[in-house]
């Protein structure tokens, strides 16, 4: 990411040396119970050096990229137990013209994928990596397709999408594209290089509940955020301004269970030092809280806000874009409402300049590194406990009857229940002590899952939508109140009937019948039932008489 701007620091010898008592103590910001750890020190080759944000693997160990270090010093990926034991997987070599220091993504099938910004020309390419260390290189960029590439998420439909921030068809705004496993890639949208109101290096990926994509630009002016359908159908949510009212260029979007979205701003806000906000769907933004080096000890946040089991966010801030200046960065809390804490301050010996951000662990503890401190300057790796619980973690959020779910958490066993919304899932299969998968049984409901061991239940932080279907319905064709009875799956949490979307009254039988009256008005065309897990319409058409 590149910058047009710079802060204006209020650097104060009080600040500094406010920072210095808290920090080189190691002691704690907030009043709340916490334990920070260093878990590792990076010290280059052959370990790893400068990284960035960490994934959970199947195993429960956290895998990441490095931009330097490995056995070649070309940068490697390794993965570190919860206590701290690390492991280089995969040093890169100069055939794979590394290095390859983005974060990765867990895939459905337990590999990892990610992107490489060098290689391929220069332009970069995707790569798969096994648990066990197999490198295979996926796609290579030829530059119309997109430079500097990312894997950022795997979608609702399998498929993996992500972002060029560079090149594409349309003067190197960059490109927004999928990709299957197999790494047969198709460009969904080119962005265009250029001024005024047209967006471009995008960044910051997520799929929404909607099924849509949001990210953010960097490009024009503060930069902007957007939606995108599956089929590249672009809309301009927010525009940023800068200046003491609004925020600039913005990092990643987090969708909360609120519904809305929450990110952070590099720059602007009432002292220029960045600021955290909330958009609504419809993209009206809200300033949350605007950074001050003197009171938060730390600015310029550009890691994505987490959401945690207690329903505050997480993140860091690293005190500014350049090395070397007074304040080394900070991990923060803040509230929905936009009530800010700092919970720790780094001071050099403790880890540096946090720029990845953080995740967190089904053991419900934060981790995390930093790109510079430590015993050798290169970095260290974190845990931040605060106190929070264990949970487990859903490797899809939604699907139908009979879909086969993963879910990684710890202290499994093969008595271990799983309930789908409280519906008991009749059949599992468990792969050692953090992950087991669970096949979505009839009549189960939209709503958390659980898993429950012994006297221990973790609970899912992300939602399950249980999809409905509708595969039948009798009489074929009927006059305005005749009453038809639809058959179907998962159909007992139902909202809403609709014959070619005219609402109807309708009354749930069971899970997999409904009756419903053809209401006045109503027209030949579909019949659609919408549950809280989403819409299932018939395949044929409801003739009205």
């Amino acid at each position: 990411m590149r910058f047009g701007n710079t802060s204006s620091f209020r650097m104060f010898a009080a600040v500094v040396a406010a920072v210095a008592v808290l920090t080189f103590t190691g002691a704690p910001i907030s009043a709340q119970a916490q334990t920070y750890t260093v878990l590792d020190n990076f010290t280059g080759q052959p370990n790893p050096a400068t990284g960035v944000q960490m994934t959970q693997g199947r195993d429960g160990d956290l895998y990441g990229t490095w931009y330097q270090g490995g056995a070649n010093n070309l940068g490697s990926i390794f993965k570190v137990t919860p206590s701290g034991a690390v492991t280089v997987v995969y040093s890169l070599t100069s055939a794979d013209n590394g290095p390859c220091g983005l974060s990765l993504v867990l895939g459905n099938d337990g590999n990892f994928y990610g992107g490489c910004s060098s290689g391929s020309a220069g332009n970069g390419y995707l790569f798969k990596l096994t648990p066990s260390g197999t490198f295979t290189h996926l796609h290579a960029f030829s530059g119309t397709d997109g430079t500097n590439p990312s894997l950022v998420l795997q979608g609702t439909d399998g498929n993996y999408y992500g972002f060029a921030t560079t090149g594409g068809a349309n003067g190197g705004g960059g490109t927004f594209f999928k990709t299957t496993a197999a790494g047969k890639l198709t460009t969904i949208y080119s962005f265009t290089n250029g001024g005024g109101s047209v967006a471009w290096q995008p960044n910051g990926l997520i799929q929404g509940k909607d099924g849509n994509f949001y990210g953010v630009t960097i490009e024009p002016g503060g930069g902007t955020l957007f939606k995108m359908t599956s089929t590249g159908v672009l809309t301009l949510l927010h525009a940023f301004a800068g200046g003491t009212t609004d925020g600039s260029y913005p990092g990643g979007l987090t969708q909360g269970t609120d519904g809305n979205f929450y990110g952070a701003t590099v720059f602007s806000g009432a002292n220029n030092e960045g600021t955290i906000y909330k958009m609504t769907p419809s993209g009206t933004v809200t300033l949350l809280h605007s950074f001050d080096q003197i009171t938060d000890l730390s600015a310029q946040p550009q890691a994505n806000l987490l959401q945690a089991n207690d329903g505050n966010f997480y993140s860091t801030a690293v005190g500014c874009n350049y090395f070397g200046c007074a304040t080394q960065g900070v991990i923060f809390k803040i509230t929905p409402p936009g009530a800010y804490t700092t919970l720790q301050a780094f001071d050099g010996t403790n880890g540096a300049y946090p720029w990845p951000g953080l995740v967190l662990d089904t053991n419900g503890t934060f981790y995390g590194t930093t790109n510079q401190g430590g015993s050798a300057n290169d970095g260290v790796i974190y845990s931040l406990n605060n106190g929070l619980k264990a949970f487990v973690s859903l490797g899809s959020t939604s699907g139908k009857q009979a879909a086969k779910i993963n879910i990684i958490g710890q202290g499994f066993n093969s008595s271990s229940v799983v309930k789908f919304g409280g519906t008991q899932a009749t059949t599992v299969t468990r792969t050692g002590t953090t992950f087991l998968t669970a096949t979505v049984p009839a009549a189960a409901l939209t709503g958390s899952v659980t898993v429950t061991t012994g006297t221990t239940t973790l609970t899912s932080l992300q939602t399950f939508s249980v999809k409905p279907s509708l595969t039948s319905f009798t009489p074929p064709s009927g006059p305005v109140g005749t009453v038809v009875t639809l058959t179907g799956t998962e159909l007992t949490q139902a909202t809403k009937v609709t014959f070619n979307g005219k609402s109807a009254t309708f009354t749930v039988n069971s899970d997999t019948q409904i009756t419903a009256t053809v209401p006045t008005g109503a027209t030949t065309g579909k019949i659609a039932v919408t549950t809280k897990g989403g819409t299932a319409t018939s395949t044929t058409s409801f003739t009205v008489n």
